[in-house]
């Protein structure tokens, strides 16, 4: 009796901790022979991962998942609604853009997404547990970087480049020299309205 039949998309964010920018969250459908594939690549938590490795990881990902959408919230809605529900509406938005069907939705954590048209369950430590989250945490961690990296060329003061909009000892002094930009979370106590 083969069980592998069930199609199971793996979610993961990015971004709750940081000062600047939105919060990311990838969707991932695996193919059912990939979860030794992934893992003989070394395919874990993207936290546990250097930058080359997440980068050269990304390409592979993409071409053996049979789908891999991005969903996002913005700094304003992190703000109207809170950086949990921001990042549930992100991992959401993801699943939403999903062309292959899920019968199976695997959150990494402990929150249930509300309202989610497939069913669900949750995971703590799900990055390090199961190859799909592993993989959606790479995608969006390499998808926010870039956008980062990207935003940092407006704002050089801040070493987004380097920090990724999280907050390091350089990224804190510049917000106290310079005051944040639109892309920061004003709404936290850290941030502040310059």
């Amino acid at each position: 009796m083969k069980k592998h039949n069930i199609i199971i998309a793996g979610v993961d964010e990015v971004g709750r901790g940081a000062l600047f920018g939105p919060v990311v969250a990838a969707a991932v459908i695996l193919p059912d022979s990939a979860q030794q594939i992934t893992a003989q690549w070394g395919v874990t938590d993207s936290k546990q991962l250097s930058s080359k490795k997440r980068n050269s990881l990304v390409t592979q990902i993409r071409a053996l998942a049979l789908d891999c959408q991005i969903g996002t919230a913005s700094v304003a809605e992190i703000a109207r609604l809170n950086i949990l529900q921001a990042s549930l509406l992100a991992m959401k938005r993801a699943l939403a853009q999903l062309t292959v069907q899920p019968d199976l939705c695997l959150i990494d954590g402990n929150q249930a997404i509300r309202d989610l048209q497939f069913p669900q369950e949750t995971l703590i430590k799900g990055d390090k547990l199961n190859q799909a989250i592993a993989c959606a945490s790479i995608i969006a961690k390499v998808w926010r970087d870039n956008l980062i990296v990207e935003e940092s060329e407006k704002y050089p003061e801040y070493d987004l480049a380097a920090n990724k909009g999280y907050p390091t000892p350089r990224h804190k002094a510049a917000l106290q020299k310079y005051g944040p930009t639109p892309l920061h979370r004003r709404s936290w106590k850290s941030v502040g309205n310059g």
